[in-house]
């Protein structure tokens, strides 16, 4: 289904099976595409999924400006998605970019969420920057420069985007997706949104504590994240913390190892 969002914007929602809802959220530089693993084992277990191309990816519009892709925007979009869907609360399951959202979502429109399942990325207050972190995370920096990066990503075929990825993921999906006018522009707004790096001469400002029970995930080869922040989390959540670590496996959790991914969040969401 399509729904459009209060500034406007034309959203692609993947619906599919009957009962509990679950909204399932992507990163960069996926699309809904990240979740065909999952969504037969939810809807199998007695789900109705929804699983969007959020803002800036897939089959969802792409608006130019960078201030679009706010994450309190993007908020506001998942709760356009409960609205045009007719559910009052669901649960959340977000990965990487996907998973700031679900904690954002979560503690900004608590009476919306049942419960909270955050893959890789931990609850924003464990964000304290580390030498460690900052080498992982180098491409954010490199990401806010306009023009540059959209001139140096695609070159000798997708090279960077290749080895950034480290060969994992859907990098060919990627490169198909983010190869579309306006598509690499408007996943790299994500980062200038929301990542500037005067961000780091600002005040640390204190984000809500999660009220609904919430399971955080975080996979042993991540080439990106650090897994305290994600160990951390349970701080910063009233409702409850599990964390449970994933071995052998990338980044992208879910699909290198879907069945124990799809095993730990039907036991959650039951």
């Amino acid at each position: 289904m399509r729904i459009a969002t209060p500034d406007g914007i034309s959203l692609h929602v993947h619906d599919e099976g009957e009962g509990d809802p679950v909204v399932l959220l992507h990163g960069f530089p996926d699309s809904s595409a990240l979740w065909r693993n999952q969504i037969p084992a939810l809807v199998a277990a007695g789900h109705r999924v929804l699983a969007p191309d959020l803002r800036g990816f897939g089959r969802s519009d792409k608006p130019l400006e960078v201030d679009a892709y706010r994450i309190t925007t993007s908020a506001a979009d998942v709760v356009s998605i409960l609205d045009a869907a007719g559910i009052e609360r669901a649960h959340v399951v977000g990965h990487d970019w996907g998973a700031g959202l679900a904690w954002v979502v979560a503690g900004l429109h608590a009476e919306r969420i049942e419960r909270l399942a955050a893959m890789s990325v931990g609850h924003p207050n464990t964000r304290v920057p580390s030498v460690e972190q900052r080498e992982k995370s180098w491409y954010m920096l490199w990401f806010q420069f306009e023009g540059l990066a959209e001139e140096v990503l695609p070159r000798d075929d997708w090279k960077l985007l290749r080895e950034w990825t480290r060969g994992n993921g859907d990098v060919d999906r990627y490169v198909e997706d983010l190869s579309r006018p306006g598509a690499l522009t408007a996943g790299l707004n994500w980062y200038r949104a929301n990542v500037p790096p005067q961000r780091e001469l600002a005040p640390r400002r204190a984000f809500p504590a999660i009220a609904a029970p919430t399971l955080g995930l975080w996979s042993s080869g991540d080439d990106y994240l650090l897994e305290q922040p994600m160990k951390a989390s349970g701080e910063h959540v009233t409702g409850g913390f599990r964390y449970e670590r994933i071995e052998a496996a990338s980044h992208w959790l879910q699909l290198d190892q879907p069945e124990r991914v799809n095993e730990l969040l039907v036991e959650f969401l039951a």
